[in-house]
């Protein structure tokens, strides 16, 4: 129903499959800032980059993988909006469950919609061809709804999108109660967001002398960049971004994880929590600490068991456990 043009082709959010390959992917450009999504297309054979805006080229077809969260995905449609070509048009794919219909009145509201189908429990709809006659000013104040902020009282940055984006995760507050207050050495957080476990570890432990942050998200690693900025003259830190499943390169003299349980699309996925917990028992020290929160229900006890030496529950409350697990000492046999 469209024709896929000869120029190059952006990809908001992109995702690898099958379905892609039936085109030239030459002409694709992907923009990916979830650091699994984006390694999977660069195996593809696809060309990814980080931020889109970074440069003046505009596109005659911009594709886009909305999100969830509202704010987000209507500032989304405004950065495709952007960077689309004179006569250009924006095509969007929703899952039905994941707010479809209503990213469609969106993009009709911001741009005009030039059709629509639904296939397969989702819905793809697109722009009538950019002639500059959208609504400016709601243009204007979709582009800043995801825009970094002060939350928590001006204590950190954030943005819709990111993990908690607003608030303190309780299940990180539970866990920063339970963390010792003699944390020394080089510690890591896996999956730190907007840098909230991190900060509090520098906050009150005067003798660790380096922190790792390990963040699959690039929109939330450069927030904890912002959100940690008072720690770099005592603290020497590290910002990866970097997908934890894989394994992690340095050896740590402690661990602390809010590891994620779900995919994006919010499939439960207790594999990845477990993954977190044995990367990081690979990632210690002999005799050294993990400090990790989880939802109690998760089942997390076999890797644990079968990872550390010794593994305790620190604490509970409001569905929430923190553990403590201490990593086996090596035989002297």
């Amino acid at each position: 129903m469209l024709a896929w043009p000869t120029g190059e082709v952006l990809f908001l959010r992109a995702r690898e499959g099958w379905a892609m390959r039936q085109f030239p992917l030459a002409q694709l450009v992907c923009e990916q800032s979830y650091k699994p999504f984006a390694d999977e297309l660069e195996r593809g054979g696809l060309r990814v980059i980080a931020d889109a805006s970074s440069s003046d080229a505009r596109y005659p077809l911009v594709l886009v993988l909305p999100p969830r969260q509202r704010e987000e995905a209507r500032a989304l449609f405004a950065r495709a909006l952007s960077l689309c070509a004179p006569n250009g048009v924006v095509v969007a794919s929703i899952t039905n469950n994941e707010g479809a219909k209503s990213g469609e009145a969106d993009l009709k509201q911001l741009a005009g919609l030039g059709g629509s189908l639904t296939k397969n429990h989702c819905r793809v709809f697109w722009s009538k061809p950019v002639d500059g006659s959208h609504d400016a000013a709601l243009f204007a104040k979709w582009r800043e709804l995801d825009a970094p902020r002060p939350i928590m009282g001006g204590r950190f940055r954030s943005r819709p999108g990111v993990f908690a984006w607003d608030r303190i995760d309780p299940a990180s507050a539970l866990l920063v109660e339970h963390l010792p207050t003699d944390l020394a050495g080089k510690g890591a957080d896996l999956g730190a967001g907007y840098g909230y476990l991190s900060a509090e570890i520098l906050a009150r432990g005067s003798k660790v002398v380096a922190l790792d942050l390990y963040e699959a998200e690039a929109r939330a690693l450069e927030l904890a960049k912002q959100n940690l900025v008072a720690f770099e003259d005592k603290t020497k830190l590290g910002y990866r971004w970097h997908d934890v499943t894989t394994g992690v390169p340095e050896q740590y003299d402690f661990i602390v994880s809010n590891p994620p349980f779900h995919t994006q699309s919010r499939a439960d996925r207790p594999d990845v929590g477990r993954r977190f917990i044995a990367v990081a028992a690979e990632a210690l020290k002999p005799g050294e600490r993990l400090f990790l929160v989880a939802n109690r229900h998760l089942p997390y006890e076999a890797v644990l068991n079968a990872s550390f030496g010794q593994v305790r529950v620190a604490g509970e409350r409001d569905g929430f456990k923190v553990i403590e697990a201490i990593k086996a000492l090596r035989s002297t046999r």
